[in-house]
């Protein structure tokens, strides 16, 4: 006998409501919830496709301990705690808190109740040093925040619905579904916004898909959008004029008029691909809309000065007159309501290291991801102990080879997943987490930027199978195992969800609520209230924060730099892939069959005539990090002199996961810059994108 249960998806903001089919404790089933009264019935395959990895026999079953010939053999959780508490006793006596390191993974956002006890164990252990998949995707966006409005949680949404214009800036939503911003089915609210006059433009390197469903690509070489921004805002400076009503809430515009002005259209139009006159059509189009919005995400992110890129498409939405405003951009409040002070403790200070300068790391910020290896293997204070929890840094962080090289001189590797990943290869132990459809939770991830708030709950559609625990449980039972609170103290079926009932009951509902009506929805603010919510000393938008101020500089230094490149230079960006979310879906079979068993190298026809490549050639592709092999395949998309790779490939070691391993492709990220100078110093944040590489025919 069947049943149904409601559910939603966990692989990106929107959460789509998804109806899972359950027969004998077994999930069957995965299928669009039609009646959700937010995604009404939208949710795209990598949300279906959760039932082969929830069945994937390659998941975690039991916890893993490492064989002294090699290998891993299966244990029970009472001795695996036990060595693992020994062990980290140990290494404490022996080398100090400052062996001891942890990394997070994505997956975690999308945990409701793993955070907190991972928090809870890694602070009673005394880890210090922490890195995250954070400073790989959007650690510009909380510094930037910080920046402008005093608050890491402040990130105003395009009110796509009623927009007039709509400018989406290194983003690709028909594959990526839009980040910081939770919307399902985002092309239907684009594409009936051209339906009723209002224009969309990309800006993009590339024709992106997104295009043939609604909207137009404006080109742009990449990593310089920066400059396309400063120019657009001095072009309606000079022009139609900053919009009088928006300046009562601003404070340095002055200061930020003088420094935009040093990039005027003429100027960077070389730089960007983007013609002087273009530049100045979009600016006048934006600034003379009735009503226009803006958003920004990973293509600019992942760049080089993704946190300025931030701070300047806040300009442009502020003085224009559309922050606050119907039709511009509006900030969401969820199921929380923060208190006021809430998001202000972001590290403020850049401290002198081993490794260079970086900024302090602190509440909402993590160490470098780009300089882990070199925290790993440091000759002066090196990390003996690493906990990774749903991550596979190895292959997402630039530099693997030397990843490979420090996790493998490590005294203790801990991994907490559903996979044995190219990562856990190098674990001691390997602790089998739940699924996402083997624990409760709620949709936490889209809090403050949901385009329509909600709250839904999941209980778990089926028991976790074999001997897979919820992260939380993990977290806790290794505290105990260590002698430190631990919600288990006292009962082995603690209420887990105080922290949320308390967050609910800031906005008048509580959780026993919620676990009764599964999905509550709750009222957009009005747009103008965006302007209490911001955080800074005077309360007023800063346009030219203090702490920008090298950065600025740096500014300069690396559009001279552009500038100075050769005419055939090439730049690597990553192609974003509707079956493909980082390395998460790499063991499902069906995603890797035909022409989906490999990635590839994509690359303009012209770009390859002028280095007498043909479409199907294995070529080189190499620059000062690294290199790798991949077949060509052209796509006349792609701006000239961009060549573009998807990523999440690579796993020719990733024993634990058969088919990613039999079908591994090329880990495009051998190619990323890593170490000091290779990531963003204001927000830590990696340079990912338009990266300068070689490309050199190796055979037909």
């Amino acid at each position: 006998m069947s049943t149904q249960k409601r559910t939603f998806c966990r692989v990106c903001e929107p959460a789509c409501g998804m109806i899972a089919t359950v027969e004998d404790n077994q999930l069957i089933k995965l299928q669009p919830d039609r009646s959700h009264p937010v995604s009404a019935g939208f949710v795209c395959n990598k949300g279906i496709y959760g039932l082969d990895i929830h069945n994937d026999p390659d998941r975690l079953r039991y916890p893993l301990r490492r064989k002294a010939g090699g290998g891993f053999e299966e244990i029970d959780w009472p001795t695996a705690l036990a060595e693992i508490a020994a062990k980290l006793t140990d290494i404490k006596a022996k080398y100090g808190d400052g062996a001891l390191a942890a990394y997070s993974g994505n997956p975690g956002a999308f945990n409701t109740l793993a955070g907190p006890s991972q928090g809870s164990f890694l602070q009673q252990l005394g880890v210090g040093k922490f890195f995250s998949s954070g400073t790989q995707d959007c650690a510009n966006k909380f510094a930037g925040s910080a920046a402008v409005y005093g608050t890491r949680t402040l990130h105003p949404l395009p009110d796509i619905d009623h927009s007039d214009f709509i400018l989406i800036i290194g983003e690709n939503p028909a594959v990526s579904h839009m980040s910081f911003m939770s919307i399902p089915h985002p092309m239907r609210h684009l594409k009936e916004a051209q339906a009723r006059g209002a224009k969309v433009i990309y800006v993009n390197p590339r024709e992106i898909e997104s295009a043939a469903t609604a909207g137009e690509v404006l080109k742009i070489k990449p990593d310089t959008d920066v400059y396309l921004l400063a120019a657009v805002l001095h072009e309606i400076d000079q022009t139609w004029g900053f919009d009088p009503a928006a300046l009562p809430h601003a404070a340095g515009v002055d200061e930020l008029r003088a420094f935009v002005a040093q990039y005027p259209a003429d100027r960077v139009a070389e730089v960007t691909g983007i013609s002087a006159t273009q530049i100045r059509q979009l600016a006048t189009e934006f600034s003379q809309a009735p009503r226009a919005c803006v958003h920004m995400s990973t293509g600019v992110n992942m760049g080089r000065q993704g946190t300025l890129g931030y701070w300047l498409v806040q300009m442009l939405s502020l003085l224009t007159g559309n922050l606050g405003k119907q039709g511009g951009n509006f900030y969401s409040l969820g199921f929380y309501e923060r208190a006021a002070a809430s998001g202000r403790k972001f590290p403020a200070t850049f401290v002198d290291t081993e490794h260079g300068t970086i900024r302090q790391p602190g509440a909402g910020l993590s160490l470098p991801g780009n300089l882990m290896a070199d925290y790993l293997d440091s000759p002066n204070d090196p990390i003996k102990a690493l906990f990774v929890s749903s991550g596979n840094p190895v292959l997402s962080i630039g530099g693997e080879q030397r990843m490979r090289e420090a996790l493998a001189e490590l005294d203790l590797i801990v991994c907490i997943d559903i996979y044995r990943n190219a990562t856990a290869e190098y674990a001691d132990y390997v602790l089998p987490a739940a699924g996402a459809f083997e624990r409760e939770d709620i949709n936490v991830t889209g809090l403050g930027l949901q385009f329509q708030p909600s709250v839904q709950f999941t209980e778990a559609v089926v028991d976790p199978a074999y001997e897979r625990k919820p992260d939380w449980w993990i977290w806790e039972s290794l505290a105990k195992a260590m002698g430190y609170h631990s919600a288990l103290d006292n009962t082995d079926n603690p209420d887990m969800w105080a922290r949320v009932d308390a967050m609910l009951k800031s906005r008048g509902h509580s959780i026993d609520e919620l676990r009764t009506q599964q999905i509550i929805t709750l009222e957009r603010a009005a747009p103008e209230d965006i302007f209490d919510r911001v955080q800074t000393e005077d309360q007023l938008i800063d346009c030219y924060p203090a702490i920008f101020a090298e950065a600025l500089s740096r500014m300069e230094q690396i559009f001279l730099q552009l500038k100075a490149e050769p005419a055939h230079q090439l730049k690597l960006i990553s192609k974003r892939d509707a079956y493909m979310i980082n390395s998460w879906y790499a063991n499902v079979d069906k995603l890797k069959r035909g022409h989906r068993e490999r990635n590839y190298l994509f690359m303009h026809p012209a770009d390859a005539e002028f280095r007498q490549i043909d479409a199907g050639d294995t070529v080189r592709i190499t620059n000062v990090n690294g290199q790798i092999e991949a077949q060509v395949q052209f796509a006349d998309d792609l701006m000239q002199g961009v060549v573009a790779m998807t990523h999440g490939w690579g796993h020719s070691q990733s024993h634990g996961m058969t088919l990613a391993k039999q079908r591994p492709g090329v880990n495009c990220n051998v190619l990323l810059p890593s170490g000091p100078d290779s990531f963003e110093p204001l927000s830590s944040q990696s340079h990912m994108t338009g990266i300068p590489v070689e490309v050199a025919l190796t055979s037909r």
